[in-house]
């Protein structure tokens, strides 16, 4: 059967109820579908450490790491299905002065026997891993590896050895029902905080 329910309710079953209303409203998006959210705001910090510069050939040809920094970034989020299929897409612009508009495209996946943990995937089939959770409020996201999809198989990825260990989440604003707060942190066992991100954004009416 199709599923109808969003693919993060599917990923939570009941504590997608838990969730910040803000949060729940622009995930209310069904898979098989055209539907298209958008939400607007401002990074506070895009930051990545000095030796991660090493890093960014591999993140440009993968498309998986943003290349500059800066603070007060202007940024746009727009999250889409598609009639074909059950992922969630995301497109995130960031507007660093000076330079073109930046896309960081990925897109997340939910199968049934996943239970609580979703995929996000960018190009060339790399994906991570990620566990799904509902914590006052807010959505988290905590890595649980990285794999290749290729040829039907999911093969395990040590990249955690060279990147570290992700952690996301989108908070309710306490004093704001259309606004939310988000931040991406990127730490390694050893070396510490390897990339970093936070920001507040606003849903409007769509």
């Amino acid at each position: 059967m199709t599923p109808v329910q969003p693919v993060f309710q599917q990923a939570l079953g009941p504590a997608w109820e838990q969730l910040g209303e803000v949060i729940r409203r622009h995930y209310t998006m069904a898979p098989f579908s055209d539907d298209r959210v958008c939400v607007r705001g401002a990074m506070r910090e895009v930051w990545h450490a000095p030796w991660a510069a090493l890093l960014m050939p591999f993140g440009r040809l993968f498309g998986a790491l943003v290349p500059h920094q800066g603070s007060d970034v202007p940024i746009e989020v727009h999250y889409r299905c598609d009639p074909g299929n059950s992922n969630l897409y995301w497109d995130r612009v960031f507007h660093f002065a000076g330079k073109p508009p930046f896309h960081f495209r990925s897109h997340m996946t939910h199968d049934a026997g996943q239970g609580s943990e979703v995929v996000e995937y960018v190009r060339f089939g790399i994906g991570m891993r990620l566990a799904v959770s509902a914590e006052d409020g807010a959505l988290v996201f905590r890595d649980r590896g990285y794999i290749w999809r290729v040829a039907g198989l999911r093969i395990p990825l040590p990249l955690g050895l060279l990147l570290g260990t992700a952690y996301v989440e989108e908070r309710p604003d306490p004093h704001d029902a259309d606004h939310f707060t988000m931040k991406m942190l990127l730490r390694h066992r050893w070396f510490g905080d390897v990339f970093r991100y936070s920001g507040r954004f606003f849903l409007g009416s769509q």
